[in-house]
């Protein structure tokens, strides 16, 4: 299967919006609000600063993430990138969650970004973590109960870092 990772246009919108949807609205993942429809979704995808991309299977965008400044990118730490990533279930097992994190780590170097940082990941997210942590980001922070998650009640939340 043939996948390819391009600067997402505006005539993806819908595509994205109904991988980010579910994923928003499950409140298990994201701390956008869930009921923040897609007009929240996308405010909370399309950030200060971000550029987003899409992940295409066979034509069909499985995927989507962003890359953007993790703090101002014209002060003493706009070297440091955040990035989001959200798949659709049928894009699970054919490696599109890493294929989009490689292309992530690349494209935050081209744009001139020396580390990548995670600021909020919710330690219900084992999966993500996993990923992460194979590509060599580091877990450098824990804030404990940070995260109110709609079945697992308050759970902590991390902050991973890895340099570019």
């Amino acid at each position: 299967m043939t996948l390819t990772i391009r600067q997402a246009a505006a005539a993806d919108d819908d595509a994205i919006w109904a991988i980010l949807k579910p994923a928003i609205e499950s409140g298990e993942f994201f701390t956008a609000d869930p009921a923040g429809g897609r007009a929240g979704g996308f405010d909370y995808w399309r950030g200060p600063g971000a550029v987003n991309f899409v992940a295409e299977l066979e034509g069909r965008i499985v995927g989507t993430y962003y890359v953007k400044p993790n703090q101002n990118a014209k002060g003493n730490a706009g070297h440091v990138c955040n990035a989001g990533y959200c798949t659709s279930p049928e894009a699970r097992g054919h490696g599109v969650a890493q294929a989009m994190l490689s292309h992530s780590l690349e494209e935050a170097k081209r744009r001139g970004f020396r580390a990548m940082q995670y600021n909020f990941v919710v330690s219900t997210n084992t999966r993500a973590i996993d990923t992460w942590t194979r590509a060599g980001f580091e877990t450098v922070g824990r804030l404990p109960l940070a995260f109110h998650h709609p079945r697992e009640g308050y759970v902590d939340a991390l902050v991973m870092f890895r340099p570019l």
